[in-house]
């Protein structure tokens, strides 16, 4: 039997896109405190490769876990659910 590994999938806004052929996206989520029980927010910023450089700032975006491609960059952009609005 042959096994497949699931890519581990984040998603979040685009906070940057300074970078060729990189992103930074803001991956949030929520997690209950062990003695509270308040849910409080935690957020990590995550290098993505965009290889098209197709992503602007503001953009809600789906990204994977791949191989690492460099020293910072070890995620990819899977798609982009919706594009952020210009003002």
């Amino acid at each position: 039997m042959s096994e497949t590994n699931v890519a581990r999938t984040a998603s979040g806004t685009v906070v940057s896109n300074k970078m060729d052929k990189t992103i930074t996206v803001l991956v949030e989520r929520k997690v209950k405190h062990p003695i509270y029980g308040k849910y409080i927010k935690r957020s990590k910023k995550i290098h993505a490769h965009d290889p098209e450089n197709q992503c602007q700032e503001g953009d809600q975006v789906t990204i994977e876990e791949t191989r690492p491609i460099s020293k910072t960059k070890a995620w990819k952009l899977s798609s982009v659910d919706r594009k952020a609005t210009i003002i």
